[in-house]
Protein backbone atom coordinates (compact mmCIF):
# COMPACT_ATOMS: atom_id res chain seq x y z
CA UNK A 1 0.00 0.00 0.00
CA UNK A 2 1.19 3.49 -0.79
CA UNK A 3 -0.10 6.42 1.24
CA UNK A 4 0.37 10.17 1.12
CA UNK A 5 1.70 12.24 4.02
CA UNK A 6 -1.75 12.50 5.57
CA UNK A 7 -2.19 8.73 5.69
CA UNK A 8 -4.63 8.57 2.78
CA UNK A 9 -4.07 5.54 0.52
CA UNK A 10 -2.86 6.17 -3.00
CA UNK A 11 -2.25 2.62 -4.27
CA UNK A 12 -3.47 -0.72 -2.94
CA UNK A 13 -2.59 -4.28 -3.92
CA UNK A 14 -3.41 -7.63 -2.36
CA UNK A 15 -1.71 -11.00 -2.66
CA UNK A 16 -2.08 -14.49 -1.34
CA UNK A 17 -1.01 -15.22 2.21
CA UNK A 18 1.87 -17.36 0.93
CA UNK A 19 3.40 -14.63 -1.27
CA UNK A 20 6.31 -12.58 0.07
CA UNK A 21 5.64 -8.85 0.38
CA UNK A 22 8.53 -7.89 -1.88
CA UNK A 23 6.88 -9.60 -4.88
CA UNK A 24 4.35 -6.74 -4.96
CA UNK A 25 6.98 -4.00 -5.24
CA UNK A 26 6.47 -3.48 -9.03
CA UNK A 27 2.85 -2.49 -8.28
CA UNK A 28 4.16 0.47 -6.26
CA UNK A 29 6.62 1.78 -8.83
CA UNK A 30 6.13 3.50 -12.20
CA UNK A 31 4.72 6.83 -10.99
CA UNK A 32 3.82 9.66 -13.35
CA UNK A 33 5.37 12.07 -10.87
CA UNK A 34 8.01 10.09 -8.96
CA UNK A 35 7.99 10.44 -5.18
CA UNK A 36 11.01 11.93 -3.44
CA UNK A 37 11.44 8.86 -1.24
CA UNK A 38 10.00 5.38 -0.85
CA UNK A 39 9.91 4.13 2.73
CA UNK A 40 9.69 0.39 3.32
CA UNK A 41 10.61 -2.16 5.96
CA UNK A 42 13.46 -4.68 5.95
CA UNK A 43 11.56 -7.15 3.74
CA UNK A 44 12.29 -4.82 0.80
CA UNK A 45 16.03 -4.43 1.43
CA UNK A 46 17.27 -6.39 -1.61
CA UNK A 47 19.59 -4.74 -4.11
CA UNK A 48 17.11 -5.39 -6.93
CA UNK A 49 14.39 -3.39 -5.16
CA UNK A 50 16.81 -0.60 -4.21
CA UNK A 51 17.91 -0.34 -7.86
CA UNK A 52 14.27 -0.24 -9.06
CA UNK A 53 13.56 2.60 -6.62
CA UNK A 54 16.69 4.48 -7.74
CA UNK A 55 15.67 4.00 -11.39
CA UNK A 56 12.32 5.54 -10.46
CA UNK A 57 14.22 8.63 -9.30
CA UNK A 58 13.37 8.24 -5.62
CA UNK A 59 15.43 7.75 -2.49
CA UNK A 60 15.13 4.27 -0.94
CA UNK A 61 14.61 4.62 2.82
CA UNK A 62 14.93 0.96 3.78
CA UNK A 63 16.95 -0.38 6.71
CA UNK A 64 19.19 -3.35 5.98
CA UNK A 65 18.67 -6.69 7.62
CA UNK A 66 20.69 -7.33 10.77
CA UNK A 67 22.76 -10.06 9.06
CA UNK A 68 23.75 -7.91 6.06
CA UNK A 69 27.45 -7.95 5.20
CA UNK A 70 27.41 -4.32 4.03
CA UNK A 71 24.86 -2.29 6.00
CA UNK A 72 23.40 0.57 3.97
CA UNK A 73 22.61 3.69 6.01
CA UNK A 74 19.13 5.17 5.87
CA UNK A 75 17.51 8.34 7.19
CA UNK A 76 15.90 7.46 10.53
CA UNK A 77 13.66 10.55 10.46
CA UNK A 78 12.16 9.58 7.09
CA UNK A 79 11.88 5.95 8.17
CA UNK A 80 9.86 7.04 11.19
CA UNK A 81 7.16 8.23 8.77
CA UNK A 82 6.42 4.56 7.98
CA UNK A 83 4.05 4.70 10.94
CA UNK A 84 1.55 6.40 8.61
CA UNK A 85 1.07 3.07 6.81
CA UNK A 86 0.91 1.20 10.12
CA UNK A 87 -1.80 3.57 11.36
CA UNK A 88 -3.83 2.90 8.22
CA UNK A 89 -3.59 -0.84 8.88
CA UNK A 90 -4.75 -0.16 12.43
CA UNK A 91 -7.80 1.66 11.04
CA UNK A 92 -8.52 -1.31 8.78
CA UNK A 93 -8.44 -3.64 11.77
CA UNK A 94 -11.15 -1.55 13.44
CA UNK A 95 -13.49 -2.49 10.59
CA UNK A 96 -14.48 -6.09 11.30
CA UNK A 97 -15.50 -6.88 7.72
CA UNK A 98 -11.96 -6.10 6.50
CA UNK A 99 -10.04 -7.48 9.48
CA UNK A 100 -11.62 -10.92 9.19
CA UNK A 101 -11.84 -10.75 5.38
CA UNK A 102 -15.48 -11.62 4.95
CA UNK A 103 -15.03 -11.24 1.18
CA UNK A 104 -13.23 -14.38 0.03
CA UNK A 105 -12.72 -13.36 -3.60
CA UNK A 106 -9.69 -11.13 -4.08
CA UNK A 107 -11.50 -8.69 -6.38
CA UNK A 108 -14.33 -8.21 -3.89
CA UNK A 109 -11.92 -7.73 -1.00
CA UNK A 110 -9.90 -5.19 -2.98
CA UNK A 111 -13.10 -3.30 -3.79
CA UNK A 112 -13.95 -3.22 -0.07
CA UNK A 113 -10.48 -1.78 0.56
CA UNK A 114 -11.15 0.85 -2.11
CA UNK A 115 -14.43 1.80 -0.41
CA UNK A 116 -12.67 2.03 2.95
CA UNK A 117 -9.94 4.15 1.34
CA UNK A 118 -12.54 6.52 -0.08
CA UNK A 119 -14.00 6.86 3.40
CA UNK A 120 -10.52 7.75 4.71
CA UNK A 121 -10.07 10.34 1.94
CA UNK A 122 -13.43 11.95 2.73
CA UNK A 123 -12.74 12.19 6.46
Amino acid sequence: MAVDQKGRPIRLAISGGHVHDSKLMPDFLDWEVPPLAIVADKAYSSQKIRKAIADEGALAVIPTKSNAKKPIPHDNNLYAMRNIVERFFCKIKDMRRLATRFEKKGANFLNMLFLFSIKCWIN
